[in-house]
């Protein structure tokens, strides 16, 4: 394995001329605008940055676009991204200032630059290439503006906003790389000469800035004997020990050296559910696919499966996952992956089709309805080992097990079936409860408060777009004493449109209710199971609202779901 050492300005440039390529194997562009930034701030200060794995080959082999533009490649010779693509994507992205691509969506990375920043901050020191990307920016919801703006003064990079964009010590970090000259940035921040005690230490902080452009990464590149199973081996390897990729990544790695051009397909049929409302991640098709090839969930075996194994998996894994959107928009009113605890639940569905023929009796399908809702509201998939939990399922339907047995687990599992008040407690928003409250009050009706249009996700503009709403607003809540756990308790939120959402405000539910109740009728509240005594809309009985709540959601939710005490 030869070694090279190439700047970022280097790097990027062979990005865009087309000279680095990134190989079917790899995944997509997963990194949110934090992870650019902290990026951004580690090579700021100079601190490690791993190093970049590339193969120099002249062998045709399958290829997929970057998130970034870049020029046809003109070389015979191509050499192949495989561990750097999140860095010099993203770098690509600021220092070209070029927005990226991903799954069709353009999205900006707009970072901005503190030039009052202080000298020494908690940084990030190491940046891990293919960290699973789940997280999203940091700012903490319930600080107050003046918390927030004291934490962005103590930062180097933040994400753009315009609030913050407009303050004379922010730069755009793009705008920055787009220019030699300090004058512009200078004058903005209101240096107005030499004499200023600011210019040398803006210009010194800038300068600094764009020696990101020269910061050196170290190249290991892979010989060009090595066929592309041996370096998909390679890619394997090493993103396992490090732990950087998913096990849905890595399986893909291996799937596409065993089928060439796979890629394409999986993407293809992505695009197809998205189209249905299911944009799901590529790595549940991956699943479902290992699902219907082995009879199991687990990714570690798809290293070992024949091309023809996974061609035939594949095939009536897009016929199940199929079925399962029908039979969740038609039969159980699941629109979307917003309203499923996991879409793991999907790979069950899908395949209790096939094990059936997809030849299901009125009772069955009725049963497998239930289990859905059983499995959704109790988070079935979201306790212990999840891929464990779905592998049950999948020997239960593989042994030829009943829509009966799968709630049998689903018992087994929480002890019984039913939602009690005590359920209900802790919980907010993120709850699967909280998905199954929607779905029981739109089966009952429950309509927007304004324009008395029935609940739905799929309302069409600001006014009428569904919002969860505070029924005891937030604000009146921190007012009173309440933290903001107490206020997002889930028996506290209810569903209405954006405009309602606007026009209550801060009101407390004894004053803004009037009006509603007199147009709307008593019924408005029982829809969304709310009780309707008027001691307990006063904020002083909060507390009190929030028990008797609990009561009646349970009580609807039970019945949504076909369920008794038990």
């Amino acid at each position: 394995m030869a070694k090279a050492e190439a700047s970022v300005e280097e790097l990027v440039g062979m990005v865009e001329r087309g000279e680095l390529r990134l190989p079917e194997m790899q995944r997509q562009y997963v990194w949110r605008s934090p992870r650019v930034r902290d990026l951004m701030d580690s090579l700021y200060r100079g601190y490690p940055s791993g190093a970049i794995l590339l193969w120099e080959t002249d062998e045709a082999v399958p290829l997929q676009d970057m998130a970034i533009s870049q020029a046809e490649n003109s070389y015979a010779t191509t050499r192949l991204l495989l561990d750097g693509q999140q860095r010099l994507t993203s770098l690509s992205a600021i220092i070209r200032g070029e927005p990226v691509k991903v799954r069709g969506r353009v999205k900006p990375i707009e970072l901005l630059f503190n030039l009052e920043h202080p000298e020494r901050q908690e940084v990030i020191t190491e940046v891990d290439e293919d960290a699973d990307e789940e997280a999203t920016e940091t700012d903490e919801v319930d600080s107050t503006e003046d918390d927030l703006q004291r934490r962005f003064e103590r930062m180097t990079f933040v994400v753009a906003t315009n609030k913050l964009a407009a303050l004379a010590q922010w730069v755009k970090v793009s705008e920055v790389f787009k220019s030699d000259s300090d004058t512009s940035f200078l004058k903005s921040a209101g240096v107005t000469g030499f004499d200023d005690p600011r210019y040398e230490k803006y210009s010194k902080r800038l300068a600094q800035l764009r020696r990101i452009r020269k910061y050196v990464y170290r190249m290991d590149v892979l010989e060009r004997s090595l066929t592309y199973e041996e370096v998909t081996e390679i890619f394997v390897r090493v993103n396992s020990l490090g732990a950087k990729l998913r096990s849905s990544d890595l399986a893909l790695a291996q799937i596409t050296a065993r089928w060439r051009h796979s890629l394409e397909i999986f993407q293809k049929f992505q695009t197809e559910c998205a189209k249905l409302g299911f944009d799901l991640d590529l790595g549940i098709h991956l699943k479902t696919l290992i699902a219907f090839a082995t009879g199991q969930s687990r990714f570690l075996t798809a290293g070992r499966l024949s091309l023809d194994v996974l061609q035939t998996g594949w095939k009536e894994a897009t016929e199940g996952m199929r079925f399962a959107i029908n039979f969740l928009k038609s039969n159980v009113g699941i629109d979307g992956p917003a309203l499923l605890s996991s879409p793991f639940l999907m790979i069950v569905v899908a395949y209790f089709g096939h094990a059936k023929g997809y030849a299901l009796s009125p009772e069955e399908s009725d049963r497998l309805r239930q289990w859905a809702l059983l499995a959704n509201a109790k988070g079935r998939f979201s306790r212990g080992s999840s891929e464990t939990i779905l592998d049950q399922d999948l020997g239960i339907i593989s042994k030829g097990g009943s829509a009966d047995a799968l709630i049998d687990r689903v018992r087994l599992q929480f002890g019984r079936l039913n939602i009690t008040p005590e359920d209900l407690e802790g919980r907010d928003q993120r709850s699967s409860l909280f998905k199954t409250m929607f779905l029981t009050f739109r089966a009952l009706g429950a309509k927007d408060w304004t324009s008395n249009l029935q609940i739905s996700l799929d309302h069409s503009g600001s006014q009428h777009r569904l919002q969860f709403h505070h029924f005891f607003p937030k604000a009146l809540l921190t007012k009173n004493g309440f933290s903001s756990r107490d206020a997002d308790d889930v028996a506290n939120l209810t569903f209405i449109g954006g405009r309602t959402n606007r026009k209550i405000s801060d009101k407390a539910p004894s004053i803004y209710l009037a009006d509603f109740l007199t147009k709307q009728g008593p019924g408005l509240l029982a829809l969304q199971g709310i009780p309707s005594e008027p001691e307990l809309l006063e904020v002083g009985s909060y507390r009190a609202f929030l028990e008797a709540r609990r009561v009646l959601l349970a009580k609807a939710v039970n019945e949504f779901l076909g369920v008794t005490d038990e």
